[in-house]
């Protein structure tokens, strides 16, 4: 089961970094409800009483056998972290992780009212017959590969290049394409405009350089022996597995060699953007009509889409001519039996654990069946339940407090963009309007998706998966040539997240992460605007970093930059980049500072704008010390605990080689210690850690 992002371009923000998912039918979708007011009725109801708390910060978290001035996390964090050890069906632990678990508690008690009402329609039944279908272990276990047969045994079919065209055509249309992603998203130069994109995939690691890393030979031993025993699990025997893990490996490495790098990907966003005519494309893919896929998936053949990476198509293309059908074989069998395990029985969903989780990342042992079932729900019906869940779990207090602190950070970053000494008055007044046209949303989207047209029952879990998958592919497909619909979301309202999309350029914060410590409607300004102010200033500056500044207030690709100022933007960012070059994740493993910096220069503009905003907000107001902590100190401590994360050494290691975001304990440190308003808040001395200055502090927006 292959889900494709509904957004491939987003720069995710915040703590997990969790990706978007595709809820993906032909022609253009239903008019969406609007958006109910978040007022339970009564066939909802929640119990407080079984729900994890937030995390909140306290002064008796401090360990005062640290400083703040050598290291702010670990002064507010390391405390926490000895009494709060990852749990065994985790690899990270932090406040993310809390309010994580809490909101999957409110969705398990949601599931469970939506799966008992035998009246149920809309919204409550699709939850419910995805969560009662996916509680029926003993069925999914009696069930064995069954529910694939049809899908393997048109891949066993496959016996010559034209067949394996058509097969790759006819399983993408169901929504199955584990070798490229295909989805639209704005045209980058209209981004009014929804474009198809067709985007490199294929590999089962998380990066090119696990196939060719001397230092990650042992991530690619063990997963040719979990690609064999995928197969082995499918019918084939242990010899024969062996064989065509073989080919696996030999085929995904060469489909790495014609990969870009996560680094080069996440710092140059135009490489996904290379508009070309269908037939332009089948030149360059002689083996692979374009033409013909588009035809296939029951979408008008538009004049220009963006092949992007284009030298991966063009390798997939003498694959199909030159590499042996036996191979195709394996890789289309092992990715599609892969990629369905988490909704089959027992022994595919412990194999998919043993290598994705445990060996991986870390991770200890399994989730709870109740966990990876609303997993589920939200990969492919994440709105749905969000509609539920906004109902019993978000205050209007909460959206409307949030609007204020929004509001605050506009005024403390106009000022902050009109006040910098390094830009020319031409850019800043390109600058500012890309200000005046952020677009914030909160909570939850003005309009729900309509789901009309998806038909699911209590029979089988995975015929559920696999019909809601197709019909979300489709549904994403319709967008294609159409007008962009500004009122969608990119993530489901019960996920603890935020992000900025620079085509639309608008800041989105779901329900789940406004609660502490981001946000606390009881909680005074230094505690809100150190956790969420920050997070509301770090998606803002998102329009300002080095990928989002490539984009105009409309949301289109434009150079809006005199030369000299993109030279002086160039050398500060280099600055960030040589601080988190010189950090290590672990001893030894050295951070890539290019590949995180998006998300640092985000993260230091956001938190400096986050304490203008706060100063604004208190104005003249005299400083009411708590637990002997002032304001100002406050505020950065409750900035670092939004960063209290820990990881599993193998989870850390994944992240460095592939993640655009830095490990939390040094997002905590590095842009404070730029900041001078933290040093005089904890009285810090010239030479100590946390206190960058001269050539060394970085000043950007």
């Amino acid at each position: 089961m292959t889900v494709r992002p509904r957004h491939l371009l987003l720069p995710l923000a915040v703590a997990a970094a969790v990706a978007a998912c595709a809820k993906p039918e032909p022609a253009a979708p239903a008019a969406p409800q609007a958006a109910s007011a978040p007022a339970a009725p009564a066939a909802l109801a929640l119990d407080e009483s079984k729900l994890p708390q937030p995390v909140r910060f306290a002064a008796s978290d401090l360990d005062p056998a640290k400083s703040a001035c050598d290291n702010l996390g670990q002064y507010a964090n390391d405390k926490w972290f000895a009494t709060n050890p990852i749990p065994g069906d985790r690899s990270s632990w932090g406040v993310s992780d809390v309010l994580a678990e809490r909101s999957l508690a409110i969705q398990r008690q949601l599931a469970d009212q939506a799966a008992g009402d035998a009246k149920a329609g809309g919204v409550e039944k699709l939850v419910g017959d995805l969560w009662a279908t996916g509680m029926d272990e003993a069925k999914i276990n009696a069930q064995g590969i069954a529910p694939m047969k049809d899908e393997l045994a048109a891949i066993d079919a496959v016996a010559s290049p034209e067949q394996l065209t058509a097969y790759l055509r006819e399983s993408a249309a169901h929504g199955r394409n584990p070798l490229f992603d295909f989805a639209p998203e704005a045209d980058f130069k209209n981004s009014s405009v929804n474009l198809a994109y067709a985007t490199q995939g294929g590999l089962g690691l998380p990066d090119r350089g696990y196939y060719f890393d001397a230092d990650k030979r042992d991530k690619l031993e063990a997963y040719r022996k979990h690609v064999a025993k995928v197969l082995e699990l499918t019918g084939a025997s242990a010899a024969d597995a062996e064989k065509q893990a073989k080919a696996v490996i030999e085929f995904e490495t060469r489909l790495a060699q014609a990969s870009l790098s996560s680094e080069q990907l996440s710092r140059d966003i135009a490489l996904y953007y290379n508009p070309i005519s269908p037939a332009q494309a089948d030149e360059l893919t002689p083996n692979f009509s374009w033409t013909q896929f588009f035809q296939s998936q029951g979408v008008a053949t538009p004049k220009l889409f963006s092949l992007a990476m284009p030298g991966f198509h063009k390798e997939v293309s003498k694959m199909i001519a030159d590499t042996p059908i036996d191979a195709w074989r394996a890789f289309l069998r092992y990715h599609a039996v892969d990629a369905a395990s988490p909704y089959l029985s027992e022994a595919f969903v412990q194999e998919s654990f043993e290598f994705h989780a445990k060996a991986m990342r870390g991770q200890k042992e399994p989730k709870a069946r109740w966990k990876r079932v609303l997993g589920g729900i939200d990969d492919q019906a994440g709105e749905a339940m969000g509609q539920l869940y906004v109902k019993v779990a978000f205050p209007a207090e909460a959206k409307a407090q949030t609007q204020a602190l929004v509001q605050q950070l506009r005024t403390a970053l106009k000022a902050r963009i009109e006040n910098l000494s390094w830009m020319s008055a031409e850019t800043k007044k390109k600058a500012l309007e890309k200000w005046a046209s952020f677009t914030p949303k909160i909570g939850y989207p003005d309009k729900w998706r309509d789901w009309s047209g998806l038909s699911t029952g209590r029979d089988s879990y995975y015929a559920n998966v696999k019909a809601a998958n197709e019909f979300n592919y489709k549904w994403s497909l319709g967008k294609i040539g159409q007008p962009v619909d500004k009122t969608e979301w990119g993530m489901s309202p019960q996920t603890v997240n935020a992000y900025y999309n620079p085509l639309q350029n608008e800041i989105v914060f779901p329900a789940a992460i406004l609660q502490p410590p981001f946000f606390d409607p009881k909680a005074d300004e230094a505690a809100n605007y150190g956790g969420i102010g920050a997070v509301i200033g770090h998606e803002m500056i998102h329009g300002y970093d080095d990928q989002g500044s490539r984009f105009d207030p409309t949301g289109n690709m434009a150079n809006w930059w005199t030369p000299a100022d993109a030279k002086g933007f160039a050398a500060r960012s280099q600055k960030l980049i040589a601080q988190f070059d010189g950090y290590e994740a672990a001893p030894g493993l050295k951070v890539n500072g290019k590949l995180t910096l998006g998300e640092n220069i985000a993260d230091l503009g956001g938190l400096a704008t986050a304490y203008d905003a706060m100063r604004l907000a208190v104005g003249d107001k005299p400083d009411p010390k708590t637990d002997g902590l002032s304001r100002d100190q406050r505020f950065f401590l409750n900035f670092a605990v939004s960063w209290r994360d820990r990881y599993t050494s193998d989870l850390l290691k994944v992240l460095v080689a592939s993640n655009p975001h830095a490990p939390s304990d040094l997002r905590a440190i590095g842009a404070p210690s730029n900041l001078p308003a933290f040093a005089a808040a904890f009285s810090c001395k010239p030479g100590q850690p946390m206190v960058r200055a001269g050539d060394k502090q970085v000043v950007i927006w």
